[in-house]
This record gives C-alpha cells, structure tokens and sequence, in this order.
C-alpha cells in the first residue's frame, strides 16, 4: 500500500493537482495500491491548528508505510516530517520549490527556503518534475543526488490543431496568478492592435482574486477588452488548443510547464519566457523563447508570428515534431513506481 498525500481538493486544476491526479490513476492501473489523503490546506504557512489536523492524519498510517506528499504540503510540514521521519518512509514530490513563487517578501520567501529545506532532508527520496527542478534541489536545498528521481508530466496523444484561425488566435492556459505573467503579456499585446490577432485567457481567478481583478483592469485600460477574453475554467482544456493558432505564456518561472507540453502535443508553435524548465520542454524548432519580464522582447516576438505566416508554419512542424518525443503518462508511472518499489524493500 501506498500513502499519497496532498492539500486540499485532488480536482483543483492547476498542473500540479493534474501530475497528481494522473500519477495516482496510472499508479493504480499499474496494480499499484494507492490510498489518498486529502490533508487541510496548508500550502501557505499552516496555524496550529491546522498542523494537528495533519498530524491527526499522518499518525493514522500504519508504522513503516510509503507516503508520499505532495510538495505544497510537505514543504511548510517541517515539523511534522521530522517527528515522522523515522517512523514512516517519506517521499516528496517537488513540482517546483515554494521559495520561487513570485510575489513573496524577502521574509516569506527565506521562512519557506528553510522550511522546504529541512523537510526534504527527512524524505527517503524526492520526485521532481524536471531536470531544472532537480538541479535546484541539489544546489539549493542540499538534496544529495542519489535521493532524487526525475518523472516528467506525461502527456496525452491528441489530434493536432489545424492552426487557421483569422485572425490568429492567441491561447494562454494558466491560472491568475502573478508568476504566469499575464500582465507582461497585456502590455505586449498593446502595440499590436493594428494587427489580426483575439487572445483568449483560460484560468482561475479565485487563487489571487485581486491580481484576476488588476489584470482585468489593466485589458479594460488598455483598450485590449474587445481583443482579450477571460475565459475563465474551462471543462475541456483540450477544445481550447485545437480551436488555437498560437500558444503564448510569459511565465516568470516554470518547475516543468506542462501547458507547454499540451500546446506541443496539438502541434501549436509555442511564445513563451525563457524561464525555469521551459526551454527543457519548448524546443527552438517548436516556439520562440524570449527574456522573463521583457515586454519589448515579447511584443517583438508576438509581431513576428502573426505577421508571418511561413514562421508560424514552420514552428507548428517542429512542434509537431516534438509532440512525438514527450512521454506518455505510464512513462512517468513507471518510473515513479520503480523509486517507490525500492523504498518499500529497503
């Protein structure tokens, strides 16, 4: 039996959860016996009583047991991993490192650095989401290497998107959050009004429903409100790219980026910052990768691939191309079992 363990509810529809959610399905088809725990949110600094709420759930796993937990959770548990480190086999699951959210003070941010790095040297082993992800770890948070196992986000075969939109459609998939850099998108954008291209923005607001309300703003005062649409969550993320022309996020940083890898296997030519893992997974052949935070640079690139049909062309071939090479979601099972199966007989 395997323990797995994360914050909050399994269906919120971020890139993690999704990892989460395919990881523990594939696991289970595998014949892997997988038991979930939905600990209390507590992704952010928890209070007391939350960490007894926890603690309550973890000590109901029988002695010895495999539990892995989720990196928004095990993070900020320091504590806990610590007073259970003996008794339980720990495995984390680091999509990306707490500290490198964007938006966090110089407090927030070294609080979770050391938080994150005394709970991961509790864990018997560590799973990332990415080789860029993995580097972090070792030079940052002191992992030694030997406990640390890379599964990329698998990714599903799909029809490829027939890209013949006119105008060009932009599709960005991404929750409302500062680090996905919608803002530095907007301001791209704004330059270009003279050109043939509607952007749609599929998202959540309700993790920062303040930022969903500046950014909102920023489209409205910019002139942007009958080009760009708030789409909001969406049921099928997969309609949305095949009805794309164009992938574009400027995310500030990115662990993995699995929307890259989606936009990839429907065959979308990819704009994106050239930030944490991203150019891992976007090849030059497939996208155009620009500097995090420059708005020029992007507009530049965005003026590019509207303007010039053989451009777009020939990005959505590479990205055709690369859409064969990503792996599936029983790769990353596979290998994740693999690391859980040799834990269990240490």
């Amino acid at each position: 039996m395997i323990y797995f363990a994360y914050p909050g509810d399994l269906d919120t529809p971020t890139g993690g959860y999704h990892y989460d959610r395919r990881l523990i399905g594939e696991l289970r088809r595998m014949g892997v016996r997988v038991e979930t725990l939905a600990l209390p949110d507590c992704s952010c600094m928890p209070d007391q009583q939350t960490l007894v709420s926890v603690q309550e759930i973890l000590a109901a796993i029988p002695d010895q047991s495999v539990l892995v937990i989720d990196g928004l959770a095990f993070g900020v548990l320091d504590q806990l991993a610590m007073a259970e480190a003996q008794r339980l086999q720990l495995v984390a699951l680091c999509h990306h490192p707490l500290a490198l959210e964007t938006g966090l003070d110089a407090q927030s941010r070294q609080a979770l650095l050391v938080s994150e790095r005394r709970a991961l040297s509790c864990a018997r082993a560590t799973v990332v989401t990415s080789e860029h992800t993995r580097q972090i770890l070792i030079e940052h948070y002191d992992v030694p290497i030997d406990k640390i196992t890379v599964a990329l986000p698998g990714t599903d075969r799909v029809t490829f998107a027939p890209c013949e939109g006119d105008p060009i459609r932009l599709l960005t998939v991404a929750s409302l959050i500062p680090r996905k850099a919608h803002d530095i998108l907007i301001d791209a954008l704004e330059p270009l009004t003279s050109l043939p291209w509607q952007a749609r923005f599929v998202g959540g607001e309700d993790f920062d429903p303040d930022w969903a309300a500046s950014l909102q703003e920023q489209v409205n005062s910019s002139g942007l409100s009958q080009r760009i649409e708030f789409a909001g969550r969406v049921a099928d993320t997969g309609l949305e790219y095949q009805q794309a022309d164009v992938f574009v996020l400027p995310s500030r940083f990115e662990g993995y980026g699995m929307v890259f890898a989606e936009a990839l296997a429907a065959g979308l030519p990819v704009i994106a910052a050239r930030s944490g893992a991203v150019p891992d997974v976007v090849p030059e052949t497939a996208g155009m990768l620009v500097y995090p935070n420059d708005t020029k640079d992007l507009s530049e690139a965005l003026m590019q691939i509207i303007s010039s049909e053989p451009l777009r062309r020939r990005l959505q071939y590479g990205a055709r191309k690369a859409a064969a090479a990503l792996p599936d979601w029983a790769d990353t099972a596979v290998i994740v079992a693999s690391k859980l199966d040799e834990i269990n007989n240490l």
